[in-house]
C-alpha cells in the first residue's frame, strides 16, 4: 500500500507548488498571445484536459509602470486573452476563472527591463473542482 502522504501530492496545492502549469509572459502594455506563449498554453490545456478534477484561475499581472487602474485593466485583458486561447484549445470555459492583480504581486522587485519582463505575465493556479 502507498503511504498516505502520496494522496496529498496529487492535490491542487501540490501541483501549483510543482509548477505543472507554466506561466506565460507579455510584451509591454500588450495582451497578445505571442508564439512562445501559444506553445505553453497548448501544454497547459493538454494538462488541464487530462486532469478534469481541477479548475484553473488565470492570474493577470503587470510590471510596476503605469497607474494602478491601467495595470488592473491590462492584467484583466491578459488573463482573458489566455482564457480565450485555452477555450479555443478545448478547455471548457466554466473550468476557467480570471483575476487581475495588476502590479500588486511582482515576481521581481528590481526597477529594470529584465525584472519588468518577468512581471508581465499570466500565472495559472489550480483549484479542486467542486
Amino acid at each position: 500500500t502507498s503511504p498516505p502522504s502520496l494522496q496529498v501530492e496529487s492535490g491542487a496545492d501540490a501541483y501549483n507548488k510543482q509548477g505543472v502549469l507554466k506561466r506565460i509572459n507579455f510584451e509591454t502594455n500588450k495582451w497578445d498571445i505571442v508564439p512562445d506563449a501559444r506553445k505553453i498554453l497548448k501544454e497547459n490545456a493538454a494538462w488541464i484536459l487530462a486532469h478534469s478534477q481541477f479548475k484553473v484561475t488565470v492570474e493577470g499581472h503587470c510590471d510596476e509602470r503605469n497607474t494602478e487602474a491601467f495595470n488592473l485593466a491590462l492584467g484583466e485583458r491578459r488573463a482573458n486573452a489566455a482564457k480565450e486561447y485555452l477555450v479555443g484549445l478545448g478547455v471548457p470555459a466554466e473550468k476557467i476563472q480570471t483575476v487581475s492583480y495588476g502590479k500588486a504581486r511582482p515576481l521581481c522587485t528590481q526597477h529594470d527591463d529584465a525584472c519588468w519582463d518577468q512581471n508581465r505575465r499570466d500565472e495559472f493556479m489550480l483549484q479542486e473542482a467542486k
